[in-house]
């Protein structure tokens, strides 16, 4: 039987040959997960293997069979003022590999970059397409910290006069709608630091994580990896007339690898704000503008913690469906280790 071996796996040194397998292998696993989805192409995961802003370390390796990838494992930390007990991992097996032990060796190398960075909690999500990877955290002795939906709108679907009624009952004497598409102003970037700060406030249930606390370089550096994905992000704000105070905003992110797909990223206003239909009209008026300048995008997908009453309402009002479950785990690194 051919032998398996474990290897380190960097993207910026990676030949034009491992990236290939690391591709195929991919692809798989994401057939498993979102079967309707287009395989990605090689040049999409390239660009994603090597888009990491600065701030974000990332540990990869892979596990090979003669030139076929068929495990990974990746360690990843953040170098910020924050949440320094926190290492995120994930590790995919090929369906006919799992249950042989080869998530737990992976799994090793994880708990050594941990304890060599003195981070003592280790956490990673799991999906409902793919049961292995809950049994595998149980096993384990992790405890779920957060349970999530996927949830996807079919735009064929969507009530447009319902995004009418919602952009007309908007307060717009009391606060005014903007747009930035792609990066964001100079001029603007020290209030949109502290305008990020409201997803803080978001449902956190029992997940063991600090207020995040961006940075104007951090948030330059995502915009970076974001150009480098050839991923394009529109941010629709509201700010207040009478102060000039941002009150809340909603970014979506499309990629021309994937035009069908739009991905739905953070919503949030400040609670001082909340009552006065803000976010219906972020929702609706970002709506509206796909709808206009995004023809091909037949979808839009979000993730929503259980929790989050407020937003799946709003989302569910819009005809977001659940399209699948994922969970988020939590395990202390001595746990791991024993």
């Amino acid at each position: 039987m051919m032998q398996l071996e474990i290897k380190p796996f960097d993207p910026q040194v990676a030949t034009q040959a491992e990236f290939v397998a690391y591709n195929v292998f991919i692809n798989r696993i994401q057939a498993e997960m979102w079967p309707e989805d287009p395989p990605s192409e090689l040049d999409e995961t390239i660009r994603e293997l090597r888009a990491t802003p600065p701030f974000v370390v990332a540990h990869r390796w892979a596990v090979w069979r003669g030139s076929e990838i068929i495990a990974r494992a990746v360690a990843s930390l953040w170098r910020t003022e924050d949440n320094q007990h926190l290492l995120n991992f994930d590790i995919a097996v090929l369906p006919e590999w799992r249950r042989q032990g080869i998530a737990t060796r992976l799994l090793k190398l994880i708990a050594d970059v941990a304890q060599r960075e003195q981070r003592r909690l280790l956490m990673t999500s799991t999906d409902s397409a793919i049961p292995a990877g809950e049994a595998f955290m149980r096993r384990l002795g992790a405890r779920p910290g957060q349970a999530n939906l996927t949830n996807q709108l079919n735009l064929a679907e969507l009530d447009r006069e319902l995004l009418r009624r919602w952009q007309e009952r908007a307060p717009k004497d009391e606060f005014e709608l903007g747009l930035w598409e792609g990066p964001y102003p100079e001029e603007e970037l020290d209030a949109i630091v502290r305008l990020r700060e409201v997803m803080n406030t978001a449902p956190r249930d029992n997940l063991e994580i600090e207020d995040v606390k961006w940075t104007r370089e951090q948030l330059r550096q995502i915009e970076a990896s974001l150009a480098e994905r050839k991923t394009e992000r529109w941010t629709m704000y509201v700010r207040e007339r009478k102060t000039g105070k941002l009150a809340g905003y909603t970014e979506v992110f499309w990629s021309a690898f994937e035009p069908e797909t739009l991905y739905q990223g953070d919503t949030g206003v400040f609670p001082e704000y909340r009552g006065h239909g803000l976010g219906k009209w972020l929702k609706a008026a970002m709506l509206e503008k796909v709808l206009r300048d995004r023809p091909t995008v037949k979808r839009v997908r979000t993730g929503n913690a259980n929790s989050n009453a407020p937003m799946l309402k709003i989302n569910c009002e819009l005809g977001f469906r659940p399209y699948k479950q994922w969970t988020t785990w939590q395990v202390e690194l001595e746990k791991v280790l024993e």
